[in-house]
């Protein structure tokens, strides 16, 4: 796995073995940050069921001015965590440990969050979608399988937008009055 863009362009980063995490594939993340090229600079960005932090890694290396990770598993944590010492990102960045849902009420300055729980916790997408919905950030994206079928409207969040790539899809959510906006 590798950065695919900006101040750490190429660079390696630690992955797991196994599969208990679910990385997001480069072109995926590539398509990702397509969408938010125009966004992603000085945001607060959230990095929910992280992983190895590959998606929030890709956000500060274009640009974004911290990143939130969210996770529980330990060796995930550890590969973050070295990811960022790496880097010499560790300032730019705060690792919470823990079930996403109960540390994403810590993360409420956040500008652009990026939710994506293991595919078979299906109940996390719309437990977490609920707690967004509640008090929304600019932008929510959840990355999840094409079967599963989430709702257009969680709380004050509306889908503004539904991406499908290969076995993947992306909807975006942002808070209802604003979606007469353009869509990311």
């Amino acid at each position: 796995m590798r950065i695919i863009s900006g101040e750490f362009r190429s660079r390696r980063l630690k992955s797991l073995p196994g599969d208990a995490t679910r990385p997001t594939s480069d072109r995926l993340r590539e398509t990702i940050f397509d969408i938010l090229q125009t966004r992603i600079e000085g945001a607060v960005f959230v990095d929910a069921y992280a992983g190895t932090g590959a998606v929030g890694i890709e956000a500060l290396s274009r640009g974004a001015r911290h990143v939130f990770f969210l996770e529980k598993n330990r060796a995930a944590l550890d590969a973050i965590r070295q990811n960022l010492a790496t880097l010499n990102a560790e300032r730019r960045a705060t690792v919470y440990a823990g079930a996403a849902l109960l540390t994403l009420a810590r993360c409420r300055t956040a500008d652009i969050v990026f939710l994506d729980p293991p595919y078979d916790l299906e109940q996390e997408y719309s437990a977490g979608l609920e707690v967004l919905g509640a008090d929304p950030p600019a932008l929510t994206i959840a990355q999840h399988s094409i079967r599963l079928k989430l709702a257009d409207r969680y709380g004050k969040l509306e889908r503004t937008r539904l991406l499908k790539q290969g076995d993947n899809a992306l909807s975006f959510y942002a808070p209802a009055d604003l979606t007469t906006a353009p869509s990311p």
